[in-house]
């Protein structure tokens, strides 16, 4: 419980940070070696993680999708204005 004290909060990671320690967690639960209750918590963490890179990545499609949308809606209105005066 001692490092998930440490960590920062979820909210305040990026999503390069949270993708680099969740990448560390599945190394540490690859490499066996700890307890159920180590494993656990790791694993844990490590749903943490994608939750937080999830957001990330949901956002930057939303951003995405909004920005083609206003571009796709600008020249949708360019279109048809010049249509209107043919």
């Amino acid at each position: 419980m001692a490092t998930k004290t440490a960590q920062p909060a979820d909210e305040a990671l990026g999503y390069e940070q949270a993708r680099d320690e969740l990448i560390d967690v599945v190394r540490r639960l690859e490499a066996g070696g700890t307890s159920l209750e180590e494993s656990l918590a790791l694993w844990e963490r490590g749903e943490e993680l994608a939750k937080v890179c999830r957001r990330w990545l949901d956002g930057a499609r939303a951003r995405l999708d909004a920005a083609l949308a206003e571009e796709t809606g600008e020249a949708e209105g360019t279109g048809e204005t010049e249509d209107a005066d043919a």
